[in-house]
Order: structure tokens, then sequence, then C-alpha cells
């Protein structure tokens, strides 16, 4: 039986991305399948190399594993001679597979385009979720991105074809939900471009938001390099029940642990609480561990994921990790680098905000605390679905709370939005009643995309600046992150909660406590959500969105249009000059928290990811000036007077003045954002100096230079390999070296005040920049004073060689020489 199962699973995952949609035959011929197996891993082979890794790994170490260890060192390229020291040293990994979303996957198709390679050497996806703008509806504003994204969204299909990835058309739903739905397993490793790619965890696998040039290494078939994470340890004990869910366990630990307590550290959860949890409410507490900092989160195989599985048609698949189970769950005694126990039968339903997804409320304090704070009490929208929570459970609970208003002559009070998780949710939920329960209680459905959760969301009902409050069930929330107004306080909360906050109108109602008036006048309490786990019928796949890519993409053509104001290719970066950087204004220096956010906007900025110079007009547009705690207001020196950051720079550059950026503690906290190091660069920069950097400063990077395309042959695999080395990206400040700037901190963190905005700033001893290192800043003052500051800093040979060169790119170039 376990032979039978082991063939089926061979030849369902060879039939390649989406195959889960045909019958498989055990009959398929085996030509089929060594000719369409580059696209699918083999997840039995995977097994078998991950239980032989663990157990060399275990030897060698002499002491037992957790989870989080026997799947990344069960993926090491050298697991007999990898040194490992969680938290020091750096592991070469051969991940399994690689995801990209639209927005990201332009720069990284076009860095892999620059490679020469001909194919992909691992299954590789992109999948359209990032460019969709929600304003009417699904189908209304599906058929408009279509058109609006029509340039990018042929360059995404044709280099997918060409390079053999996947295509996952506008409109299939969310990269995370997709992934969960037909890629992600117990033992996987996984990465993507988009920094909640953790998503993955909740069906046991190890999947990392990575930078464009990881998915570059991982296409190509290269190690990829990963500091070797510590692991946090989460022992739930007790059962979720009534009002809580599974968006109230990473909603507390985010209050425990902070944006930046999980940073070099994979979060592991274990223990026998585990089990009340269904397999997607699994994948939501993985999903926003990005929002502490987390290289990523990860439960053991249990049977929720094994029923998961089998609903999702990867019983195959199932049935090995049953096999290989003991790859898929911590050794008993396995030591983490820190705990927290955590009793979910007391666990209370949580929402936080605003402005930071680590400010932990009860449901029950946060009206006081509003009323306190001076935070708005009326819920002006509320927002469910998005890739944190838009399962068929989530969409069932908050449609019994819908039911149960409707059945007393109620509808929410709020603006509602729902926005399915993938075309397989909205097909099911439609097909299920879900969908038109939620229309009924005045929610609009929107496409299978990321919409308001990413800022692409076309509010209308109240004005920029206005201050006002909504609640969603997204994981993130920083100012003017859904619809770009910094007076928006967002709360993020579980679909449950923002369901019954919508219908009462105000975030002084607990459902657990307060009544509600019917229509009829009388008083009613909502009672606790329910829905199924999963359908009860199989799901319905909906409509087909996928494209499989040929068998032989050579003869497809891939365009740039030189004269796009949405795709451009990308001009070399300079070299260093050999002397230190001398008078370097202060472009800004910021006040407080400075996002990805805050550094490279999303929304509708998106539109323009493969555009650096037009992506550029966002630089820092949302950081506050410590001068005037103004925001996109800063003094140009040369004329003196305000202009907006980018509009500076952009004169700074053009009479040949470098410049610096001074932050404050965790610069870079956030999402996916390459362009949040790109942008500086290419408007003048020369270094970032901060309190700290963030464990995601703009973790996706990538660099096109349009020589590449008939100059860059790789002629060796010594050089392929020296290539595809520079291109590593360590989860830090590493993507702004890549790009030629200097990213440094405070030796002292109170020499931050010492900076004026008026001040120029020399760095000094470049000549003989070294590890280990610092380099010293002299500060020259306005009124004629000086003072001399420590800057400290992590470059190795290699990135110094980087900085010199201009960029990891301009180095691979010169050693192709």
């Amino acid at each position: 039986m376990a032979s039978y199962c082991m063939t089926v699973t061979r030849l369902r995952l060879a039939l390649g991305d989406g195959a889960r949609r045909l019958h498989v035959s055990a009959a398929f011929s085996a030509k089929a399948k060594v000719s369409m197996s580059r696209f699918e891993p083999d997840s039995s082979v995977n097994y078998q190399n991950l239980h032989s890794n663990v157990n060399i790994v275990r030897r060698r170490l002499d002491r037992p594993l957790t989870l989080s260890e026997k799947i990344v060192y069960g993926h090491l390229d050298d697991p007999h001679g990898q040194e490992i020291v969680r938290g020091r040293t750096y592991l070469r990994l051969r991940p399994d597979r690689v995801a990209m979303q639209d927005a990201t996957a332009q720069m990284a198709m076009l860095q892999f385009i620059s490679s020469g390679l001909p194919r992909v050497a691992v299954p590789s996806t992109i999948h359209c979720d990032h460019l969709i703008e929600a304003q009417a509806g699904g189908a209304q504003d599906l058929r408009k991105a279509k058109e609006v994204n029509h340039e990018v969204y042929n360059f995404l299909a044709t280099a997918g074809a060409k390079y053999g990835v996947g295509f996952w058309k506008p409109g299939s739903g969310i990269i995370h939900q997709i992934i969960l739905e037909n890629y992600a397993y117990p033992g996987v490793m996984l990465i993507g471009t988009d920094s909640h790619t953790p998503n993955g965890g909740g069906v046991g696998g190890i999947c990392i938001g990575v930078g464009g040039a990881d998915a570059v290494d991982v296409m190509a078939g290269i190690p990829w390099e990963l500091k070797c994470p510590k692991v946090i340890g989460v022992k739930l004990t007790g059962s979720l029940s009534g009002w809580t869910s599974p968006k109230d366990v990473i909603l507390k630990v985010a209050g425990i642990l902070t944006v930046k307590g999980g940073t070099g550290a994979i979060v592991e959860y274990h223990g026998p609480g585990v089990d009340s949890i269904s397999c997607t409410g699994m994948a939501t507490i993985c999903n926003m561990g990005a929002e502490i900092g987390a290289t990523t989160s990860v439960f053991p195989y249990n049977h929720r994921m094994k029923t998961y599985l089998e609903k999702t048609g990867r019983g195959e698949i199932a049935a090995l990790a049953d096999e290989y189970k003991d790859c898929l769950v911590p050794d008993a005694g396995c030591e983490y680098d820190q705990l927290i126990e955590l009793n979910l039968s007391e666990l209370k339903p949580h929402i936080n905000g605003p402005f930071t997804p680590d400010l932990a409320h009860p449901v029950s304090e946060v009206g006081s605390v509003a009323e306190k704070s001076g935070w708005p009490l009326e819920v002006k929208v509320g927002l469910i679905g998005s890739c944190t929570n838009s399962s068929y459970e989530d969409m069932g609970r908050a449609a019994s709370l819908a039911k149960q208003a409707l059945d007393h002559g109620l509808k929410c009070k709020a603006q509602f939005t729902v926005t399915p998780g993938s075309e397989q949710i909205r097909a099911t939920i439609e097909r299920d009643g879900y969908a038109q329960i939620l229309r009924e209680a005045g929610g609009v459905v929107l496409a299978n995309a990321c919409g308001p959760c990413i800022g692409q969301w076309d509010r209308k009902d109240v004005k920029k600046g206005e201050k006002n409050t909504i609640v969603t069930s997204f994981n993130r929330n920083f100012t003017a992150r859904n619809d770009a107004n910094p007076a928006t306080h967002a709360f993020v909360t579980s679909p449950e909660i923002v369901t019954a906050l919508a219908i009462a109108g105000t975030l002084k109602f607990d459902p657990e406590r307060d009544y509600l008036t019917g229509a009829n006048g009388e008083k009613f309490k909502l009672q606790p959500p329910t829905g199924d786990e999963l359908p009860l019928r199989d799901f319905d796949p909906g409509q087909d969105t996928y494209q499989h890519p040929p068998e032989d993409g050579t003869s497809v053509r891939v365009d740039v249009n030189p004269a796009s104001n949405r795709l451009q290719l990308l001009e070399p970066f300079d070299k260093w000059s050999g002397k230190d950087l001398e008078n370097l204004s202060v472009l800004i220096k910021v006040k407080g928290k400075c996002t990805t956010d805050h550094i490279s906007a999303a929304g509708p900025w998106l539109k323009f990811r493969g555009h650096l110079d037009n992506i550029s007009n966002n630089l820092l547009i949302g950081a506050v000036n410590s001068e005037n705690d103004a925001v996109n207001k800063v003094r140009n020196y040369l004329t003196g007077e305000y202009g907006g950051v980018p509009d500076v720079a952009r004169h700074y550059k053009a009479n040949g003045v470098h410049w610096v950026v001074v932050g404050d503690e965790n610069y870079g906290e956030g999402s996916s954002r390459e362009h949040a190091a790109l942008e500086p660069r290419h408007l003048g920069g020369r270094a970032i100096i901060v309190k700290s950097f963030a464990r995601i400063h703009g973790l996706w990077w990538s660099v096109f230079d349009p020589s590449s395309l008939t100059l860059l042959v790789l002629k060796s695999s010594e050089v392929m390999s020296s290539f595809f080395f520079l291109l590593t990206l360590s989860l830090s400040e590493t993507n702004l070296k890549k790009q030629g700037l200097l990213p440094l901190t405070f030796a002292d963190p109170r020499d931050y005040d010492k900076i004026r905005p008026d001040d120029k700033i020399s760095i000094v001893g470049l000549k003989s920049f070294a590890p280990g290192k610092p380099l010293k800043a002299v500060v020259k003052h306005g009124d004629g004073s000086e003072d001399t500051i420590e800057l400290n800093h992590t470059f190795n040979e290699t990135q110094i060689e980087w900085f010199q060169a201009g960029s990891a790119l301009n180095r691979m170039k010169e050693l192709q020489h």
C-alpha cells in the first residue's frame, strides 16, 4: 500500500502545479513522469533525504532536535560538514520550491533573465495577487486590474512560460493561500518573495520570506544561505473554544514578544493545545509571525494537517507524512532558546493596535482604552479575509454571526468587506451560501487578492487626514498601511470579532458580555461563532486560473518596452571613489517608527514595482521628520525651501550632493520592499545611520542591468557559483549593502540626538574598511562645532567588495573579466 501511495504521489506531483484538479492515473507514462518532474518536487525523495540528513545531524550534535532544526538541517547542502551553531553560523541550504507574488516577481524575473540560465532548476510559481485594487467588488475590480496591469501580467506570463515558472493568473487568489492549498506540505522548505510566506507553517513546512536575489539563487539551483536560526518554543495547553480563535494566539504572542522579539528565530508551536487548532488556524498563527520579526513559524504534523491535505487532494502526501512522522515532530527533550507557555482555555479574544501589530488588548478592554487614549470609538469599516484569515472556517464563523444579526433584523452598522483567499475559497463559500449571508448583512465581496490589506483600496468614505477607526482580520496595521490615511486607526483582530464590531459599529462592544438591540426593540446577545473547519463536500475549485509552462519555452519572447512607465531596465550604480564620503547632507532625520511602509509605500505605488525611477517618488514619504514632526516635508539646504523627501533627494542628486538618512530603533521593520534599499541608492543616498535595523529591511532585493541581456554569459560553474554567492541575502541590513549603501548603527544610541538636520556628515576610515572595525563619522554642525561619533557595521570581506564595486551586481561583473 505504501509503495502504491508513493507511486501515485510521484505521478501527481510530476504532473505539475495545479495537478490536483486532474484525475491521476497510476498508468501515467514513465516518460511523462520524467519530463514534467522538473516543475514539482518528488515528495517521497524529499522525505528520504530529510530523514537521512536529520539522522546525520543528530549524530553529529548528539542531542535531541526541535522540529525547526529537523526541517532546516534536513535541507543542508552538506549535512556532514556544515558548521551548526544556532544564532551564529550561516547555513547553506537546498529549498524545495520558490513562490513569487506579482509585485516582487517583476524584478526577480528580470534578474533571473540576466543570469543567462535557460530554465529554473526547482519548482517555481508566480502569483498575481498584489496589483488588484479594491473599489466596487470582485468581478469589476478584477476586470479593471487586467486592463490596467496588462503589460505587467503579460511580462510575468511570458517570462514564466520561457523559463519554466508556473503562472497563477489574476483572480487565482493570494499567494499564501494558494501555497497552502497546493504546495506546502509537512517538512517542505519553501521560500517566497513575500514576508508572510511563513503561512505555510500551518501545514508543517518551513516557509520563509526572502528577497528577489534569494529566489534567483534557488531557481538557479545554487545553495541558499540563512543564518542558523534560534528557536523560540511556544507551548500550548488547553483548547480553543467560544469566541477565542487561532488569531488570538498570535495576537497574544505579538504582545509578549513585540515586533522585534522574534528576530533571528523560528517560532515553534508545540504541546497538547496544538490539536485544538485547525490546519488553516495554524496557518493564521504562522502568517502573522512575520509581525514579531521571526524568520518563520511552524507547527508539528498532526491529524488536523492530515485531514487538510486529504481534503485538498493530497492524501498521498499525508500517507507519506505518516510514514516519516518522526522527522515532522520535535524530539522529546529538545531545548528551546526561549520558551513561552499559553493556556488556550484561559486565552481571551484580543484586538491589537492602532498603528502597530504588537499593542495587544483584550476585546473586553479596548473600548475603555480607546476612550482614555482619544481613539475614535465608531468603527467606520470592518474588513475580513486577507492571506491571514480567509479560510473556509474563517468565512463560516463570520457568516454564523452575520446570520444571527439578520435573524434579528440587523445589518452591519459599519461598512463591511470580505476578501476570499483564493478562487477555491470564493467558489466554495458561494456554493455553500456563506457569501450570500455576508452580502445580506451589508458585506461587499472583493476580488481574490490582497486588496486593502496592502493598501490596494480606493477608499471613499473618509478624507485623507480624517481621524477614524477600522478593524480588520489582516496582519499589519502600520500608519497609512490600508488606506494611505495616516489618521486611520487600524486594529487587527479575528474575523469573528471584526464581524461583531461591524454589526455593533463601535469599539466599545464586547460580544461576550454586551447586548445588541434587534429591529423589534428586543435585546439579544450574539452566540459564539460556529463554522465547519472544512466543507462537508469537496472544495469547489472554481475557474481554472493556472498557466502551466510549456515543455520548451525557448521560442517564447519576453518584451520590456523602453517607453514603459511600469517596467524599466536598470543602469549600474556608480563605484566607490576610493575616498572617504565627505560632507554628506542629512536628507531626513527620522523620528520614531520607520517601517518599510514609511520608506517605500505600497498601495497605488505597487504599479511601479518594475520601474525604479517612478517608484522612487515614494521614498520616505511616510517618515516623520524630527525637525518639524511633519511627514514628507524636509528642508532643502541648497535652496532653503521645504519640499517632499524624494523631491529634495532628486535636487541633491542633480547637483552632485550625496546624502544620508538618520533613523531610530528597528529601522526597516515591515513587509516586502526591495525598493526600500534600491530607492535611496538610486536618488543619491550613500548611508543609512540608525540606532538599530529590523530583521527585514527592504527584504526583497534584485537588480537588473540592460547590458546583461547580451553580456552576461556564465562561462563556468565556478563563475556561476561566484555570481550567486554574491547575490545571497541574509535577513538583515544586507539588502542595503548589496546596493552599495552603508547600513551603520550608532555605537552609542544616544549619538542619534547629536545629529541636526543641517549637519554635514563625513564617514571616515573607508580606506581601511574591514570586518569588525568600526567607522567614524565627523559631524559638522551649522554653528561651526563638530562631533566625532563611532559607527558599527556588520560587513564581511565579500560585502566590503560590494561596497567598493558600487553594488553586488557590479562586483559580479568584475569577477567575470
